[in-house]
């Protein structure tokens, strides 16, 4: 039966996703391969980042939508990265939780797909986020003058509309070239969670219009982002340079510190992962998905500790909120 259902994928016969002529109905997660008897410890950490990026990042965003000062363009930007981490940690943290804690590692096609769509779909947002997050960098230091008639609140909202419409367009033909798509080759997934390049090593159906647009989606969104904000640090580091004083040349440098942190922490292991796949000798599985966990896991847990350790608007604001609230607090309490 499997060699038959093979043959019918190559000649271009499709099966629905829900059709019991699939071997495989649903697909399997895998934890953290060779660490299995560790998974209850191993647990305990990866909850405890949940929390950290859960309530980092909400707190980031509440501030920045409370104090009216706080409506800039590097705020809204930043606002913007907050939100695209909590996606990435709402749809990676719980399925990784349940293999640890339930063992539960089956998805169906239809509920690993709709995983698959909002992790890149937030993934391919942050990458977006962070290259206009260059860009406001760029013109604060190079054109500081200028910087509140050219990032006009009217200019950051066409921004987040351009940023959230190129990133659609681009993601949701992926569910819907894959729901085409029948698997009979194994069911067992490399990673905790859905990724498009996991999915289609499964399928036994012609997948090369799924992994040319792939291709094409990476290189044309994170890819051209990632030169983008290579660009945009060299012209900021050529008007440093050309600024006399030495002391100028650490404040303008300082003020690009966090987002330097978080093009590091989002693209570094990316793009070591693109290497070692194609360029790289064969490396054990478990390296390749540990440092797939690094790209999509750590970024929403120290962006918003970075951010709010080196910006001291963000942090004070955040003081006072807590602070205010206390005081409602006692006030309340003395009343009664």
């Amino acid at each position: 039966m499997p060699f038959i259902l093979e043959n019918l994928c190559g000649s271009g016969i499709v099966f629905p996703v829900n059709s019991t002529n699939s071997i495989f109905p649903t697909f399997l997660l895998t934890g953290i391969p060779g660490l299995e008897t560790q998974h209850t410890w191993i647990s305990v950490c990866f909850c405890a980042m949940f929390f950290i990026s859960l309530v980092g990042n909400v707190t980031i965003m509440t501030v920045i939508w409370w104090e009216q000062s706080l409506h800039v363009p590097m705020y809204l930007f930043l606002a913007m990265l907050a939100a695209s981490d909590l996606g990435l940690s709402l749809f990676t943290y719980p399925t990784m939780l349940r293999i640890f804690w339930l063992d539960a590692r089956e998805l169906t096609h239809s509920l690993c797909f709709t995983q698959m769509f909002f992790i890149h779909t937030f993934q391919v947002f942050e990458s977006a986020v962070i290259l206009a997050m260059a860009f406001d960098r760029y013109v604060a230091i190079s054109h500081p003058l200028h910087y509140t008639s050219i990032l006009t609140n009217g200019i950051i909202v066409r921004i987040g509309l351009a940023i959230f419409v190129r990133t659609l367009t681009v993601q949701v033909p992926f569910p819907i070239l894959l729901g085409r798509l029948c698997f009979c080759h194994s069911n067992v997934l490399s990673h905790s969670y859905c990724l498009h390049p996991d999915i289609i090593k499964l399928s036994c159906s012609n997948t090369r219009i799924n992994s040319i647009l792939g291709l094409f989606v990476v290189l044309s969104t994170m890819g051209l982002d990632f030169l983008l904000i290579l660009l945009s640090y060299v012209l900021i580091l050529k008007t440093v340079l050309s600024i006399a004083s030495h002391g100028g040349h650490l404040k303008a440098l300082n003020t690009c510190i966090s987002h330097l942190c978080a093009v590091v922490l989002f693209f570094t292991p990316m793009i070591c992962l693109s290497l070692l796949h194609r360029f790289g000798p064969r490396l054990p599985s478990h390296i390749y998905v540990a440092i797939a966990n690094v790209h999509f896991f750590i970024p929403p847990v120290m962006n918003p500790i970075v951010y709010v350790v080196k910006t001291k608007q963000i942090r004070n604001k955040i003081l006072k909120l807590f602070v205010k609230k206390e005081c409602e607090k006692s006030r309340i309490t003395s009343v009664t």
